[in-house]
């Protein structure tokens, strides 16, 4: 059978999709600057940046939009600087705004706000992510992104000069290709890439349920699941509100090491349930949905990230932070920096270019990502966490700043975060002498400067800056 080609508008060119027979391995072939993998938050977010900057970008997306994804559905203030910068404020704004965190442990309750930092806003946002997603990558097909969707790519070649992608139906040739397709990735495996075990990995569940207070101004995090004796057991839960009379309410598990081994989410969600306060009114008659969840590659635990023509961003490249389990902030940052990579790439600068991708990712993230490894390698000891909460909950300043850390929100003129935890971890060291080897630990493990996301910001917006000259 002979290959049928259709075209596709596009505002900048116009461009040669093939559909074929899987037999078929000749017929036209129009070269794109890049293909994407997927469309969710890093796929999305590369695409938009790279067809603003004037370049032939196409995505293959597996699934439709609208499409649902296991997640808390939570936009820190990092996510939203990301999607304003995208021009999305007004679309966000319709959306349920909150403005910190409540946590929750021990009888006690603290409201930490987001802190006042010059590069990002003092709120976020809760979005399901079959909205959010469409959102932006309506946003990409509007800077000039072809999107399609229905698209399952199921192998890749790299060559000397260009990249081909191959669906069951779809042929596609690029200069460069981005790996997007989430965690797990299959296509990114199937170019080489490989998990390393030693780096944690996220396990989380989530559930959506009718509740009264879902117009909430504050994300609650609790920090004490209990199982029916009592016993603290690893773990901690959530409830995000989503402000039409639903709450996403789900488990998480920062780390899988041996201290977790055996730990089931589905029971951990059963122990979250009974413990959440009656005023949200949850119980089974409430789910809208069953809970739903999967496992996480956190902490940059995947490589190789970047090869001669391809790069992985977002889940995929396991951007997730091992602090908090937040992944959709890092998603964004890593496909506008894979973009700018890639865009220096295609205006001169060569295959070598892609080479930095990875060095970047290392120096924004790596010493932030192992200081959070470590801090939850301590964490997961019950009974140091448990030290740790009581004497945090007491503390409004001393979480406050811990919620800087976690969220990675820290002013570049304060402290470095690995120097802030081991002052937080050796002062509570001589609370409680059994911290103190730990504490000593976690000072040897942790090297090398933090990343902060103002150098991200930075860096990606001098480049644009740049692009966007050349392109005009």
């Amino acid at each position: 059978m002979e290959p049928r080609a259709t075209q596709i508008s596009n505002p900048s060119t116009m461009v040669i999709a093939m559909e074929i027979s899987p037999n078929s391995k000749e017929g036209p072939r129009l070269l794109y600057d890049v293909a994407i993998v997927g469309a969710g938050p890093a796929g999305a977010s590369c695409a938009y940046w790279l067809a603003q900057a004037g370049f032939n970008v196409i995505v293959l997306e597996k699934k439709h939009f609208p499409r649902d994804k296991t997640c808390g559905d939570g936009l820190t203030p990092r996510s939203v600087r990301q999607l304003e910068d995208m021009g999305l404020s007004e679309k966000l704004s319709r959306h349920h705004r909150y403005w910190g965190l409540r946590s929750v442990a021990f009888g006690r309750e603290l409201e930490l706000s987001w802190p006042d930092h010059p590069s990002f806003p003092r709120y976020g946002y809760v979005i399901r992510r079959a909205e959010l997603d469409k959102m932006v990558a309506d946003r990409a097909r509007e800077a000039g992104a072809t999107i399609l969707e229905g698209i399952e790519v199921v192998s890749a070649t790299i060559g000397e000069q260009s990249c081909e992608i191959n669906s069951h139906t779809l042929s596609v040739q690029a200069r460069y290709l981005v790996v997007a397709d989430g965690a797990n990735s299959r296509l990114g495996r199937y170019l080489g890439a490989r998990r390393d075990r030693s780096k944690p990995m996220g396990m989380a569940m989530r559930g959506y349920y009718l509740s009264p207070r879902s117009r909430e101004q504050w994300i609650e995090s609790h920090l004490d699941i209990r199982d029916n004796s009592g016993k603290i057991v690893p773990g901690y839960g959530w409830i995000f509100p989503m402000g039409d009379g639903v709450v996403n309410v789900g488990v998480g598990l920062l780390s899988t090491n041996k201290r977790w081994k055996g730990t089931n989410t589905s029971e951990l969600m059963s122990l979250f349930l009974r413990q959440v306060p009656s005023s949200f009114e949850l119980d089974n008659s409430k789910a809208i949905s069953p809970p739903s969840g999967g496992r996480l590659p956190m902490g940059l635990s995947i490589l190789p990230r970047a090869g001669k023509r391809h790069v992985l961003i977002g889940d995929a490249a396991s951007t997730i932070n091992p602090f908090n389990g937040e992944g959709i902030a890092y998603a964004y940052e890593s496909g506008r920096l894979a973009a700018s990579v890639i865009a220096e790439a295609l205006s001169g600068e060569g295959d070598t270019a892609l080479g930095t991708y990875d060095i970047l990712l290392e120096e924004y993230y790596s010493s932030y990502y192992r200081t959070g490894q470590s801090f939850m390698e301590l964490a997961s000891n019950p009974m140091v966490m448990s030290t740790l909460v009581r004497i945090g909950m007491r503390s409004p300043t001393l979480m406050s700043w811990v919620l800087s850390i976690m969220a990675n929100l820290m002013k570049d003129d304060l402290v470095r975060p690995e120097t802030a935890l081991l002052e937080i971890a050796a002062s509570l060291a001589n609370a409680r002498q059994y911290l103190a080897p730990r504490a000593r630990s976690l000072q040897v493990s942790v090297l090398a400067r933090s990343a902060t996301a103002a150098t991200v910001i930075s860096k990606s917006s001098s480049v644009w800056a740049k692009l966007t000259n050349k392109a005009s």
